[in-house]
């Protein structure tokens, strides 16, 4: 199988290249990123060749669906993971890549006759459910509307549906919980917690671990859901797909890591209010909508993937989160430039 991976140099498109080159049954591998890795990339990432595109430039449509579709000429399968996250204050530039970039990658896989396309989606392109009940796929993908992220999730989601709708074009998709690995270390620490938490910090040094009361958590680590999408290139399936360890991680689980076991619960009001005002003077790379989001995402029902996918995490979230934790008081990193750490 020829595959094409949009997004291959950031968190899950690592995950997904390594796993891609263990596998006899995938024979080519291209990977379009809006930055290419170095001349002679190490592995994972020489098992692809690298295509430069950026899928929210403010190029005119037709350019940048022209280049994709000659990207996806004579594939089986694109995977698109392209998604940005910051600037978290420039909502247009978010928009652009998050929305727009989906909906150019959509038409050049039809232009190009691509007869597959598997994309990331997300827990968080659900609405709101209270509780600790886990939602199947059924449940509806309405966003969180104090949420960007969110937001764009939820419109992705109804933009495939159209696609599925209107085009010859097998749509599934993924929804992971929180994805985490080592190799990721650099781009979580950037993403969530800036230079104003220290790396040091987070090995066991925090003085305590505020946690806004009520929030719990699902996390899969990377490997797991590369597995996920490989089986779903390969099986060619259409449809949503829950992807997460059925543990809950809650604030004792990251105290434990964090703050050895030192947890305070503070009322979600005050943690919301506090992260407003971080994000509004630029000191939180995150805004207070991912707390929102966080605080009502439903936990998420895997019995179909297990069912359709012969998926199984082989790695708790905690476990994940461990890694992850590790990683970032590390400084831990890859070749990739979205995940290559400061340090080196």
């Amino acid at each position: 199988m020829r595959v094409v991976v949009v997004g291959g140099s950031g968190n899950v498109g690592t995950a997904v290249l390594r796993r891609f080159a263990a596998d006899t049954t995938i024979t080519s591998v291209a990977a379009v990123v809006r930055r290419v890795p170095q001349a002679v990339p190490p592995p994972p990432y020489d098992v692809a060749t690298w295509v430069a595109c950026d899928v929210g430039a403010h190029d005119a449509d037709e350019q940048v669906v022209g280049a994709l579709a000659d990207a996806f000429a004579g594939a089986d399968a694109v995977v698109h993971l392209a998604w940005a996250i910051q600037p978290s204050h420039d909502r247009a530039r978010l928009r652009a890549t998050n929305v727009v970039g989906t909906r150019r990658v959509v038409r050049a896989a039809t232009r190009a006759g691509v007869p597959h396309l598997v994309v990331a989606s997300s827990v968080g392109a659900y609405s709101p459910s209270a509780g600790d009940v886990p939602r199947d796929e059924s449940w509806p993908t309405g966003g969180v509307a104090s949420s960007s992220y969110s937001v764009d999730k939820a419109a992705v989601e109804a933009l495939l549906d159209r696609a599925q709708a209107r085009t010859s074009l097998v749509v599934a998709r993924l929804r992971p919980a929180l994805v985490f690995q080592r190799d990721a270390g650099h781009e979580i620490a950037r993403y969530f917690l800036g230079p104003a938490v220290p790396q040091r910090m987070l090995d066991g040094h925090a003085p305590v671990l505020p946690w806004p009361r009520g929030l719990r958590l699902q996390a899969v680590h990377a490997d797991d859901l590369a597995d996920a999408f490989r089986e779903a290139v390969v099986r060619q399936v259409r449809g949503p797909f829950n992807i997460a360890d059925p543990g809950v991680v809650r604030g004792p689980d990251v105290a434990a890591l964090v703050a050895r076991a030192r947890l305070r619960e503070v009322p979600p009001g005050l943690a919301r209010a506090a992260l407003a005002v971080a994000w509004h003077a630029r000191v939180a790379p995150v805004g207070p909508g991912w707390l929102d989001m966080g605080m009502s995402a439903p936990l998420l029902d895997t019995t179909r993937a297990e069912r359709e996918l012969g998926w199984r995490p082989t790695r708790t979230g905690v476990e994940a989160v461990h890694e992850v934790v590790a990683a970032i008081a590390a400084g831990a990193g890859t070749a990739s430039p979205p995940l290559r750490s400061r340090r080196r």
